[in-house]
């Protein structure tokens, strides 16, 4: 089976950030593949906190009661076979920017039937301390793991590293073959199990 549109979710205030760069690996490795990428920058976008009105949830739902660029959103992701969430970790977890369109994304049932069942999932993060635990993004990690699983979407893999300073994630080789392959598996492998 071959994923032919990707979406990359860039989670970080810095553009060019070391888990843009990671998901800019991804994206090659897919597109290697001859898979279709279009990029979403969320610094850039005006996304709302959740406001837990429950209208997102109500039968005859016509979506999410928050007017802002979510809207726009919404219809890539029912579109994209396949997404690239990535983020820096800020503060032990994700960042403020990737938790804000991770929430809003509790309204997505209501634009299409089931609009998270098969889609498949890779997640990009890079942290300041040399340890993914003592760094916090063993939590922002299992965050994903938890909500893709109750979707039942398929987390196809996650790469992670070390790197404070912006581009210095491009000095773990290792990281970034990881990364461009993980693009490869997103665009062209089945999972056989979810994560």
């Amino acid at each position: 089976m071959k994923t032919k549109n990707i979406l990359v979710v860039l989670g970080s205030p810095r553009k060019n950030g070391n888990s843009a760069i990671l998901a800019q690996q991804i994206s090659k490795g897919a597109k290697s593949e001859k898979a279709e990428v279009e990029t979403i920058y969320l610094q850039e976008k005006n996304i709302a906190p959740c406001r837990a009105c429950m209208s997102c949830q109500k039968k005859g739902s016509r979506g999410c009661s928050i007017r802002d660029d979510m809207q726009e959103i919404y219809a890539k992701l029912i579109k994209a076979d396949a997404w690239v969430i990535a983020s820096p970790v800020y503060w032990f977890t994700m960042s403020a920017q990737t938790k804000l369109f991770m929430d809003r994304c509790f309204a997505l049932p209501a634009y299409h039937s089931d609009p998270f069942r098969g889609k498949r999932i890779a997640v990009a993060m890079a942290y300041g301390d040399e340890d993914a635990v003592r760094s916090g993004c063993i939590n922002a990690l299992r965050t994903f793991q938890d909500a893709f699983r109750f979707t039942g979407s398929s987390l196809v893999g996650m790469v992670y590293g070390s790197a404070m300073d912006a581009g210095e994630i491009r000095l773990n080789e290792k990281l970034m073959r990881d990364a461009y392959d993980l693009g490869k598996m997103l665009a062209t492998k089945q999972v056989l199990s979810r994560t």
